[in-house]
């Protein structure tokens, strides 16, 4: 991925890079309609809403080449595999066509691997039974975890049918780091993508996290990094 530079990526390639977050507790219905808009005037990948959100931002974005997303037990991961499977089954149900599913952490540390691989195939199954498109992003917050744990989380949500490893929610001490993204990408299949999230507000970030091996970044600095990218290369 060396070949990456500010010079030799285009503005769609940085802009695709982008899930637009509007993940905060406090983001009102109104922040949501300003954040599928600026989503849209930036043409980036998706919108990550809350799940709650999804059927304003679906009715939003209809039309437009913008995807939605959703978090799936956010940002602890802690509810039970039945609760996790409804909140997916109902997002897709709304619109979602992209899902970002916390791992369940304390099992995880504890060393419940498989349990957790069960849990993350039957968020997926019954999801893509409802959608065979819909795509999967496993959220793993690797701030609590160790560099064994991050492999881990990575081998069992291959096997579970996952498309995507995630580095973070936002909310935890730390998010993304280009060490966990180099080691996320050599832990998984060329065919699974890795997505950085956490700490993304600025546009040498992308760059780098993009050389690293991410082809997705969450941020809610979406717009702002995207205007320094037109600065920089006098667009």
């Amino acid at each position: 991925m060396s070949n990456i530079t500010l010079e030799t990526v285009t503005y769609e390639q940085v802009a695709k890079m982008f899930d637009h977050a509007i993940l905060k507790p406090e983001q009102t219905t109104l922040d949501v309609i300003e954040g599928c808009k600026l989503a849209v005037e930036y043409d980036v990948k998706s919108v990550c809403v809350k799940s709650c959100d999804v059927k304003q931002a679906a009715s939003l974005l209809n039309g437009t080449s913008v995807l939605v997303g959703t978090v799936i037990s956010f940002p602890h991961g802690n509810a039970p595999t039945s609760a996790k499977v409804a909140e997916a089954i109902q997002a897709v149900r709304d619109g979602a066509i992209e899902l970002d599913v916390v791992i369940n952490i304390g099992h995880l540390k504890s060393g419940l691997i498989e349990e957790c691989e069960k849990e993350i195939a039957a968020v997926i199954d019954a999801s893509k039974k409802e959608n065979a498109n819909v795509v999967f992003k496993i959220i793993f917050e690797n701030a609590y975890l160790t560099k064994e744990e991050i492999v881990a989380a990575c081998k069992l949500s291959v096997a579970a049918g996952a498309d995507f490893v995630k580095t973070s929610t936002g909310f935890a001490s730390s998010g993304a780091t280009y060490d966990d993204i180099e080691l996320m990408r050599a832990s998984v299949p060329d065919n699974i993508e890795v997505k950085a999230s956490g700490g993304i507000k600025n546009l040498d970030q992308v760059i780098t996290f993009m050389q690293k091996g991410a082809t997705r970044c969450g941020s809610s600095s979406s717009g702002q990094i995207l205007d320094e990218f037109k600065k920089r290369r006098g667009l």
